[in-house]
């Protein structure tokens, strides 16, 4: 009898006690919150500068484990690692973490933060990563602001006096000390590494123009360039251009400073060529034999494969964007505008496309060497 009732009392403590522990969740401090954007990166490490290794969709239920300078450790059915907090909120409907305010500036105050410079004359500041966001203001060129996320071609950024939003990351530039240390690691290919895409001419300098389509020289470098961003960025690469549109004609000095000002780790300058002569085919150029040449071969290497039109190999080129440039540069000139047959090539999206993948090929040997 006197065991029966023990197993009874026993019985009923383990239930009493089990009403009151919290569930596992809890107890281990990690709880169950909802995404609040469209698209949100899963990264690696609590870091814009690590790598995406998935993301989450709008109102997609995920678990919170660890905190770290505003970003937190996330596990879904799909993907597990580290997410903006500010986008999460607790399934209850609060804030994950004090508010969205406290959280960017926790990011803001941490290692994750990314100073940048405006290159564009005008930015616009939009509500979201997109251009169908409602527009909150604008930035002018050279000014400073903070990166606090990142997300397909668009960042978020903060101003000096605490404004937020999205602008397109093509008209941006991150501070050179922060950017080299990013990609001063030893991955090889180009996933991470900054290259600048200078495509030559602009404005109301035409550049070479075609002796018999009269095709003017800075739309084909335009053009080519575009061309070569979307192979770069496929390949993993952060890709800044020196200008991205017909009107813009940055100084030489300013397409060598967006190269420093970067801390990139190589320069293409786009060109395509004329002459008096009847002159064909490809040409790329070189400087600095110790710092360039290799560069420049293995480029010429990759169009020299087949793209469309002959190879005249490499030179040496005592052009201002290479010789005055601290980055590992090259120029291209892709054909010769002054040669009718070039000229009917050249002018040819299929060609560009043919060019720029060579042109990204040979930035990955550069790298994988």
């Amino acid at each position: 009898m006197k065991k029966i009732v023990y197993l009874i009392m026993l019985t009923y403590g383990l239930i009493s006690i089990s009403n009151t522990i919290p569930n596992r969740a809890e107890a281990s401090g990690s709880y169950t919150a909802k995404v609040y954007t469209d698209s949100l990166n899963v990264r690696s490490e609590p870091s814009l500068e690590s790598s995406i290794v998935g993301s989450l969709k709008n109102r997609e239920i995920v678990t919170v484990s660890n905190e770290e300078h505003g970003w937190l450790r996330i596990k879904s059915d799909r993907v597990s690692g580290w997410a903006a907090g500010y986008y999460l909120k607790k399934v209850d409907g609060s804030v994950v973490t004090a508010s969205a305010t406290d959280q960017v500036d926790s990011v803001l105050k941490s290692s994750a933060a990314t100073r940048a410079t405006v290159l564009a004359d005008s930015l616009r500041i939009r509500a979201g990563a997109g251009l169908k966001y409602k527009v909150l203001g604008g930035l002018t060129k050279g000014e400073a602001v903070t990166i606090i996320d990142n997300r397909e071609g668009w960042v978020r950024i903060q101003t000096p006096d605490g404004q937020t939003g999205w602008v397109s990351d093509r008209y941006i530039v991150k501070d050179a000390i922060q950017t080299a240390a990013v990609s001063s690691g030893k991955s090889k290919g180009l996933k991470g590494k900054v290259i600048v895409i200078d495509p030559g001419h602009g404005g109301d300098d035409p550049g070479a123009i075609g002796t018999k389509f009269e095709t003017m020289e800075k739309e084909l470098n335009l053009s080519t360039s575009f061309y070569l961003e979307d192979e770069l960025r496929n390949r993993g690469a952060r890709v800044l251009m020196t200008r991205t549109k017909d009107g813009e004609k940055p100084q030489l000095s300013d397409r060598v400073k967006i190269s420093e000002s970067a801390g990139a780790d190589a320069f293409v300058s786009i060109h395509y060529n004329s002459s008096e002569n009847k002159t064909s085919g490809i040409l790329t150029f070189y400087y600095s034999e110790s710092k360039d040449q290799q560069l420049a071969r293995a480029l010429e290497n990759r169009l020299a494969d087949g793209i469309g039109l002959k190879s005249n190999g490499i030179s040496f080129g005592d052009l201002h964007v290479l010789r005055e440039n601290d980055t590992v540069s090259t120029l291209v000139e892709l054909g010769f505008l002054t040669n009718a047959k070039d000229e009917s090539i050249i002018r040819g999206s299929d060609y560009q496309k043919k060019a720029a993948k060579a042109i990204a090929k040979g930035l990955e040997d550069y790298f994988s060497r």
